[in-house]
């Protein structure tokens, strides 16, 4: 996976795990923007000494260097450390309160005008 879609999946994590903190949309909405403020101050990270591209051995395509791959690291780290023991789910999704509730009734026995056309 490539490195920017590697930290766009990480933004939208961090964003679902704000909004399993604070279900309140005004609440979240500043912790949205925190969010942004940080993943923008590492966007173009830029340390000489650190930023050499490391090439794989079998392919002469350059992968993350060491700092951006420490980044994420470090990212997804406080992201597991940060989970919430019961995240938020739609009452009316897989693992919510509603879910599977009023499903329609099968028919058993059809009408006898289905029996005969």
């Amino acid at each position: 996976m490539s490195s920017k879609k590697q930290v766009l999946s990480l933004y939208r994590q961090s964003l679902k795990l704000a909004l399993d903190w604070s279900v309140h949309r005004y609440l979240w909405r500043g912790q949205a923007v925190y969010l942004r403020g940080l993943f923008e101050a590492n966007r173009n990270v830029t340390e000489p000494r650190q930023q050499r591209p490391v090439h794989d051995s079998d392919t002469t395509r350059t992968t993350l260097t060491a700092v951006q791959q420490a980044l994420i690291t470090e990212t997804e780290n406080l992201l597991e450390k940060w989970k919430h023991p019961d995240p938020y789910r739609p009452p009316t999704a897989p693992g919510g309160s509603k879910y599977e509730r009023n499903l329609p009734v099968h028919i058993l026995d059809p009408p006898p005008k289905w029996m005969n056309p």
